[in-house]
């Protein structure tokens, strides 16, 4: 089970997220500041954070620019303000998502296991499918003696596609994994990535993406 910290310095706030992350199946540690969960990070493998903004001695901003300078892992940043500043200096200081209290259970688990799933795909690195390999970390895809870097964008939804050979990915589903939950931009930013990865993959013949009309796309095998 994903173990997640929950950091924040009103107990029952700490209590009420531990109850829904609890009933989701979820192995949930608590910390009722920034220097508390510095300490537990420091020896406990945790695989997500949750952070209020407003804490005594390390406040959430700066929390999450400490926990980015040595951990690679999701952090979903919860406050009781609204105001779009806020919300500006937490993707500035490295949160991936941000929800506003008072926040529904259901939305807060949705955001969880959707900042997991991406985080998850990152974390595999390669992938190979036929002869072809996609390195996320190099952000290449190679194969024989033919190598073709890509554009960071295009590799994640190359790599994406590759993990499940033959599955549609609608618009959505390709957006919400790769450029995250909160993407306000248009759906055809999709398209455009596609078209931009297809020219891309010309050398690699066993590989195509296929549009599939009015679901989305799929990577398959020549």
């Amino acid at each position: 089970m994903n173990k997640i910290l929950v950091v924040d310095d009103d107990t029952h706030i700490r209590k009420l997220i531990r109850l829904y992350l609890e009933n989701s199946q979820f192995i949930v540690l608590e910390a009722s500041d920034g220097k508390e969960a510095l300490d537990l990070l420091s020896h406990e493998q945790v695989d997500l954070v949750i952070v209020d903004v407003m804490m005594p001695h390390i406040d959430g901003i700066e929390l999450t620019e400490d926990i980015r300078s040595f951990l690679n892992i999701p952090i979903l940043m919860v406050t009781a303000k609204g105001e779009s500043q806020d919300k500006v200096r937490g993707f500035h200081a490295g949160t991936d998502d941000y929800l506003v209290k008072p926040f529904d259970p259901v939305e807060l688990i949705l955001r969880v296991k959707a900042l997991l799933k991406r985080y998850h795909i990152v974390s595999d690195k390669m992938v190979t499918v036929g002869s072809t390999t996609i390195d996320l970390e190099k952000l290449l895809i190679s194969s024989n003696d033919v190598t073709v870097n890509l554009k960071k964008k295009e590799c994640e939804l190359l790599f994406v596609l590759a993990n499940s050979v033959g599955k549609i990915f609608t618009r959505t589903q390709l957006i919400e994994q790769i450029w995250g939950y909160d993407y306000e931009g248009d759906e055809r930013t999709v398209d455009v990535h596609i078209k931009r990865l297809r020219e891309q993959m010309q050398p690699f013949s066993d590989l195509t993406i296929t549009t599939v009309r009015g679901l989305g796309y799929r990577l398959e095998e020549v």
